[in-house]
């Protein structure tokens, strides 16, 4: 039992920063998470299936102009941080670079949605909830948590976070009180997130004592090649993902929209649990990459993720009860199949993380999830040649998840990577 205590006690203090650095980006994303999650019951009642259904259905528009702003810089600014952790010279062109280039992205955004409400109808008749919801794309250019994360301090992004977080809650339930107060919610949650954004830059430029400049094209292009591979994968992820709530309210209804949305955020937790395993295990095995423990990893996280399916089946139902009332029941056993898709981000991280990055095969990362675009697009191709139902969308994500998988072993394998 000593022995127990004493390696137990070891590992903890070589993992330290590992521990701390997932707890805190945990913690932040479920709070994220964890807001909604409190006043949804609140707001389906309030605001009601359909306003509700119209703010999601708007939210899974702008998160393509998020994705583009963002531009998949993330992961090679988290390694250029955590390898030159100490640099303040390096750290601060990283920041500038980065910030130059998602300027010049916010611009060419900014343009596309311009014309794309005004050309579009549907978009047009609410084109101020578009336009106020669409100034969370500034977040991404001022909210680099990808800096924190890299220098493993996430202890202060996430208390920022909490406190705009907390700060917005009196306003809400003051304030929305029924389905025509769905843009004051809106205006609130974009000055949460605008607020929290910029108060983090300040603690970069001020508390890190890193003065961010603007830089020339010719030194951004660096950045835009290296995040090219990333950016398409996400994109090829958003748009499978996101597709599936603009598809559901262009066809079936803003209301379908709330009870897919429901049995999403019934995953959720779950998913950011166990997701950010990988990112805060990445600086770790970046530093010191061995195949066994990749493997050790890979096998925890097709456990967790098999674990937290059958968790849903078990629970599911009464935590849709709970939140959104038999109305809402549906949301049930649509959460059971999304639940799938927690243990396919669990695998496709660690093979992406550990295993695509470390070999310098980023254009594996992209074409995983072009196999896993087209193969959704076929599913559900398919699956609606047999049924126009909402069920044909959601079976088509999670079996092209599964592919995903599928796919990944099949490079893993041909490259005899985790062969020791």
């Amino acid at each position: 039992m000593k022995n127990i205590l004493q390696r137990s006690r070891l590992l903890f203090e070589n993992n330290k920063k590992v521990i701390e650095n997932y707890f805190f980006m945990t913690v932040l994303q479920v709070l994220s998470s964890l807001f909604y999650l409190l006043i949804y019951p609140y707001l389906i009642r309030t605001l009601g299936a359909e306003s509700y259904g119209l703010y999601v259905f708007v939210m899974a528009i702008i998160s393509y102009f998020v994705t583009f702003v963002n531009y998949g810089f993330d992961l090679p600014a988290v390694k250029a941080i955590a390898q030159n952790s100490t640099d303040v010279e390096n750290k601060a062109h990283t920041l500038s670079c980065i910030f130059t280039a998602k300027v010049y992205l916010e611009l060419i955004a900014t343009i596309v949605f311009i014309i794309t409400v005004a050309a579009i109808p549907s978009l047009r008749e609410n084109w101020i909830i578009y336009f106020v919801c669409y100034l969370q794309t500034l977040t991404g250019i001022f909210f680099p948590q990808w800096y924190f994360q890299g220098v493993q301090r996430m202890r202060t992004v996430t208390y920022i976070q909490l406190f705009f977080k907390v700060l917005s809650l009196p306003f809400i339930f003051l304030l929305i009180h029924n389905p025509d107060d769905l843009l004051l919610f809106v205006i609130i949650t974009t000055l949460v997130n605008i607020g929290g954004a910029i108060t983090t830059a300040f603690i970069v430029r001020f508390s890190e004592n890193i003065k961010i400049r603007w830089v020339s094209f010719l030194e951004i292009r660096y950045w835009y090649k290296e995040a090219s591979p990333f950016f398409l994968s996400s994109s090829a992820s958003i748009i499978k993902d996101q597709s599936i709530a603009i598809i559901i309210g262009a066809f079936f209804g803003m209301k379908d929209v709330a009870i897919y949305d429901l049995a999403n955020k019934i995953i959720i937790l779950p998913r950011i649990l166990m997701v950010n395993i990988n990112g805060a295990l990445f600086p770790k095995v970046m530093a010191n990459i061995q195949i066994e423990n990749i493997k050790k990893i890979i096998r925890f996280e097709t456990f967790a993720g098999l674990l937290v399916i059958i968790l849903v089946a078990i629970f599911g139902k009464w935590i849709v009860i709970l939140m959104g009332g038999d109305k809402m029941f549906e949301s049930y056993p649509i959460s059971i199949i999304l639940s799938i898709t927690v243990m396919v981000w669990l695998v496709v991280g660690a093979y992406i993380s550990f295993v695509f990055i470390p070999n310098n095969k980023y254009i594996y990362v992209t074409n995983n999830q072009i196999v896993a675009l087209l193969s959704f697009v076929l599913y559900c191709f398919l699956g609606f040649l047999i049924a126009k139902d909402i069920y044909v969308l959601v079976i088509s994500i999670a079996m092209s998840g599964l592919t995903e998988i599928v796919y990944c072993k099949y490079l893993i394998r041909k490259n005899n990577w985790l062969k020791n």
